[in-house]
């Protein structure tokens, strides 16, 4: 089956991430047979699913396969659980809806410039969306450092127990030297 990859940033970021970028570059180079969509999500739980479900339906009959960053791993957790495929996880999200209910109130996007505001109800959106457990843990490989100053890797470790895993000392929520893990990322989406 043809396979498509879908990249999903995460809260406030958007597809000019260096991530999404190096990702981008890599596949243009490595893979140029494959189809890669990096959507720019929305700010909104709800709304940025309705965006990931667009992009899956436009690729019907293709297996999507995912890689998702901080809150786009959450997400991309649940379009996993929902569709099938594999996703590749970093620094995930895990329990956003904790997380977030700090950030409640007027935000900017950095890269969009978007004003929008964040309220009780888009937190109960997430605790909506939350996958929990797990059913195909074989299908997700989640790459943690334990330097991430935004998230708490361990959450990720319990949460994903018996899913391909690599944890690495220090780094950050960035996923410092991201790049270096490409080559592996899409052997383990492209193998049958």
């Amino acid at each position: 089956m043809e396979k498509v990859i879908i990249y999903l940033h995460g809260f406030l970021s958007s597809p000019q991430s260096q991530k999404a970028q190096q990702t981008l570059t890599y596949m243009q180079a490595n893979y140029p047979q494959v189809h890669i969509e990096i959507p720019q999500l929305a700010n909104y739980p709800r709304a940025a699913v309705e965006i990931i479900e667009q992009v899956v339906k436009g690729h019907a009959g293709k297996q999507c396969q995912f890689i998702g960053s901080s809150l786009g791993g959450f997400l991309s957790t649940y379009m996993v659980d929902k569709y099938g495929g594999r996703a590749v996880i970093v620094n995930p999200a895990v329990r956003p809806y904790e997380l977030l209910a700090d950030y409640l109130g007027a935000h900017v996007n950095p890269y969009t410039s978007d004003r929008f505001t964040l309220e009780v109800s888009h937190i109960e959106q997430l605790i909506e969306l939350d996958v929990s457990p797990i059913k195909q843990v074989q299908n997700y490989w989640v790459l943690l450092q334990t330097g991430d100053e935004t998230l708490n890797y361990r959450q990720a470790e319990q949460k994903y127990q018996g899913a391909k895993m690599t944890i690495e000392q220090g780094g950050d929520h960035s996923f410092q030297d991201f790049a270096r893990f490409l080559p592996e990322i899409f052997r383990f989406l492209l193998q049958d």
